[in-house]
């Protein structure tokens, strides 16, 4: 009988080296797993650290998860660190390709900063747990009008308790190669809070990572960290030349980065 254990023992080296099908699933399997393991480590540690849910504890959960890049074999490349050294308050929206954001997110994460996630996360077991202790703030993204009550409330978080926050203004993961058009959402909040917009782009993720045809391979993302484009002035009627402003900055520097050509003629705005 001991001898049965040794067989997958041998097999998964063989697996790993000649089957890409089988690293992409297994890759995938160890990331949703580790995290989970890692959120439930985290947990009682932030329960000590601040008593229950904390924009704070986002410093924990930073330093438990960084290690993770390795296991996939990822490698983050920064610039604009700079652009990050802004006091107080701020809103950050970057381009969204995969749960391995959170990874990149993880890598460059400010103090007290959070982030805006969709409703459903909160039920992914322990992962929604340490997301809810992490002050994440979930928006249910199918009730328009639940989704703005909750940014009004959260530009007041902001302003009151000094916290910045991260949107992905996509909405939605996408491996298109290029950006999906920008919801308003977080250029509401930035403009009703009067505070920066902080700019963030990921390289394509396309040259290691292929969902649809089960590729996962090490690889580098190329992390670009904007300057600031400040909304102190603004009003609501301001909104969608600052939406349309981020996402040509944005796009342009992700084209760049990521030696992509977008796959139409280029995406319409909302």
């Amino acid at each position: 009988m001991d001898v049965l254990w040794v067989v997958p023992l041998l097999l998964l080296p063989l697996l790993m080296l000649g089957s890409s099908t089988f690293v992409f699933y297994f890759k995938k399997c160890f990331y949703v797993g580790w995290m989970m393991v890692l959120a439930l480590v985290a947990i009682p540690l932030c329960i000590l650290k601040s008593g229950g849910r904390s924009v704070e504890n986002m410093r924990i959960i930073r330093v438990l998860v960084r290690h993770v890049k390795y296991f996939l074999g990822l490698r983050f490349d920064v610039s604009g660190w700079e652009h990050l050294q802004t006091e107080g308050p701020y809103v950050i929206v970057s381009n969204h390709q995969s749960s391995l954001d959170v990874l990149g997110l993880m890598e460059i994460l400010p103090d007290r900063c959070t982030m805006i996630a969709k409703k459903e996360l909160i039920y992914a077991g322990t992962v929604g747990l340490i997301c809810w202790l992490g002050g994440i703030v979930f928006i249910n993204r199918k009730k328009t009008n639940d989704a703005k009550n909750v940014m009004a409330d959260a530009a007041k978080t902001m302003l009151d308790d000094q916290i910045r926050l991260w949107v992905f203004p996509e909405g939605t993961r996408n491996q298109t190669g290029d950006l999906l058009p920008f919801k308003r959402g977080a250029f509401h909040l930035a403009v009703q809070a009067q505070v920066p917009v902080i700019p963030i782009v990921f390289s394509s993720y396309r040259n290691f990572y292929l969902r649809k045809e089960k590729q996962f391979n090490s690889g580098t993302i190329r992390v670009n960290i904007l300057p600031k484009i400040e909304t102190k002035g603004m009003t609501p009627d301001d909104v969608a030349s600052l939406c349309d402003k981020s996402f040509d900055v944005m796009r342009a520097v992700f084209l760049n980065v990521s030696d992509s050509k977008p796959t139409s003629n280029g995406p319409s705005r909302h």
